[in-house]
């Protein structure tokens, strides 16, 4: 029985990055497909996705990489509460963005750098760009 292995988000964009080839990338997303990356890419890339969060980086303690409470793969649902117009508008500015920062505490240091770069509108990989991630995800991107 072969035995499936999840990887954190950053690895799997780690991959994406270190691909050379386009169809490699392409290989890479399909391959590790999930609602979570989606998200990543969505938040990225879709100009739609307007977040409910100050620029720069908050003021926040990353998790110890060995010892992060929870992961990305199970947090991930909570990126609607800092989206303009999504379940959180009407929360509190203070507490939204603490709800941000204890997200980020609570899982990978290097996941948490991937949302910091989303919600920047970074790409997450070097070569991962809105119109590779549209030819992969088609229904993906709205905006």
């Amino acid at each position: 029985m072969v035995e499936k292995t999840t990887l954190y988000l950053h690895e799997i964009f780690e991959l994406i990055d270190k691909a050379s080839a386009k169809k490699e990338k392409v290989e890479l997303l399909k391959k590790h497909d999930s609602i979570a990356l989606k998200n990543i890419l969505k938040g990225t890339f879709d100009d739609a996705i307007e977040w409910n969060l100050p620029d720069g980086v908050p003021p926040y303690t990353p998790s110890e990489s060995h010892n992060a409470p929870t992961n990305l793969l199970k947090r991930y649902d909570q990126f609607k509460y800092f989206v303009k117009k999504g379940p959180g508008a009407n929360l509190n500015q203070i507490k939204r963005e603490m709800m941000f920062i204890r997200l980020i505490e609570s899982i990978h240091p290097k996941d948490a750098e991937l949302v910091l770069n989303m919600v920047a509108k970074k790409s997450p990989a070097k070569g991962l760009t809105k119109a590779l991630v549209k030819e992969v995800f088609p229904s993906l991107i709205s905006k």
